[in-house]
């Protein structure tokens, strides 16, 4: 469309040909499609060839779903967004919520109506206390049904309190088929998730750094007030020593939920989480299903910080990866879009941001990078777009307020990523 270096000065973009200058306000909104070169190699455009296609992936499950986490992209589901019980997976929720909404050394206090709850115990004593960090050890590693309780209580002020708090922020994910009528996950009325909400739920989960850490723990040991003996909590997830890699999540049963099952593994850096709910062979189809998302869908790069745009004096302000198998990277393609000169945008102009390049896979929106000027003084902390990795600088807070501060920019991030 326009031939030679457009340059940006004054509020205006001016293109230059051999014959004429075109001048274009920033007030007005541009999408350039731009020829798009991975930072890896990719095949040339054509039809794609059969072993390109991964194979099918069946698992016993009644629902299953397989997610990266890094990007949040779902790149296996059956049945996915079927309502289902859920059983101990709850407690992937409570944990979150009780992470961002309390104080990791708070003593919590065992209640008389959180003592000797039905279910997995961890057999705490009415009038217990322990700090919150330990009984998320224990509610996390024994799947302790007393100690969810008492931390809905002391973190809601009563569990109806916890469970209002659970289904907020089931909200702000858009996880638009998850109710929670309970913390503990024992079979109740208008309780149920779904294998895809799970499946988002953990990959945000598994960003915070005390939730990632608690999960990957196999041993604890924690003081108990009551007796000469420490605590001692062996993690029931069996994928922590049967699979390579393994680093969470949680199991679950009821009698009518069956065998529950979310685990999440990380090789080379990557990281994936699957989830089957009502599967009879949970431990095995988990292996295949990790198995299948780290060979068929690597994580591809698709622009570093600062690349520069072809034809164009402008700087990407991040970097975006991407899982791809290997037939879909010809459908991948980016535009460019420059932002209206605005007041809501003054500050961002100043640092020299021009708008960004979206990121689509056969037509869909996955993901989109700021881009900035040549020459700009970038800001200290660039605004993380859909479907990128939280920056080490924001994953880094461990509890209180900072824990709340960091979940507030991944709820707007998982919003706008998966609501349907």
């Amino acid at each position: 469309m326009f031939k030679g270096m457009p340059k940006i000065h004054a509020g205006r973009i001016r293109f230059f040909s051999k014959t004429h200058t075109f001048v274009l306000p920033l007030a007005l909104l541009l999408v350039l499609t731009l020829p798009l070169t991975l930072l890896n190699p990719q095949p040339a455009r054509g039809a794609v060839k059969k072993e390109e296609v991964p194979p099918a992936l069946t698992t016993h499950a009644q629902a299953s779903s397989l997610i990266d986490v890094t990007s949040g992209r779902i790149i296996y589901s059956a049945e996915g967004d079927r309502e289902l019980r859920i059983a101990s997976l709850t407690k992937i929720m409570t944990a979150i919520v009780a992470i961002e909404h309390g104080r990791l050394q708070d003593r919590v206090k065992v209640s008389p109506t959180a003592y000797a709850k039905e279910g997995s115990s961890l057999f705490l004593q009415k009038g217990e206390q322990m700090t919150l960090e330990n009984m998320l050890y224990g509610l996390m590693l024994r799947s302790g049904n007393d100690a969810a309780s008492a931390i809905a209580e002391h973190v809601g002020g009563t569990e109806e309190g916890f469970v209002h708090l659970m289904n907020e922020k089931a909200v702000q994910l858009g996880l638009s088929h998850s109710h929670f009528a309970n913390p503990h996950g024992l079979d109740a009325e208008g309780h149920y998730s779904s294998a895809n909400d799970m499946a988002r739920l953990t990959a945000y989960a598994l960003h915070n750094p005390t939730f990632a850490r608690i999960v990957k723990t196999e041993l604890k040991k924690a003081p108990n007030p009551n007796e000469s003996w420490d605590y001692s909590w062996h993690n029931k997830n069996k994928m922590l020593r049967l699979y390579e890699g393994a680093d969470g999540v949680k199991t679950g049963f009821t009698k009518k939920a069956f065998r529950c099952l979310v685990s999440s593994a990380t090789r080379d850096g990557r990281q994936l989480a699957a989830v089957t709910l009502n599967d009879g062979d949970d431990w095995n189809d988990h292996t295949r299903m990790l198995d299948y998302g780290f060979r068929y869908y690597p994580l591809i790069p698709i622009t570093d910080n600062q690349q520069p745009i072809d034809g164009y004096p402008l700087l990407t302000g991040a970097s975006f990866a991407y899982p791809l198998h290997d037939g879909e990277k010809v459908q991948l393609h980016k535009r460019l879009v420059l932002y209206k000169k605005s007041k809501s945008n003054r500050a961002n102009v100043s640092f020299g941001l021009r708008g960004r390049v979206e990121f689509l896979l056969e037509g869909k929106l996955i993901g989109s990078v700021p881009v900035y000027e040549k020459g700009s003084r970038l800001p200290a902390r660039s605004t993380v777009q859909p479907q990128q990795e939280i920056p080490a600088a924001q994953a880094s807070a461990t509890g209180g307020n900072q824990e709340r501060t960091w979940a507030s920019g991944w709820s707007d991030i998982l919003r706008n990523l998966f609501r349907a």
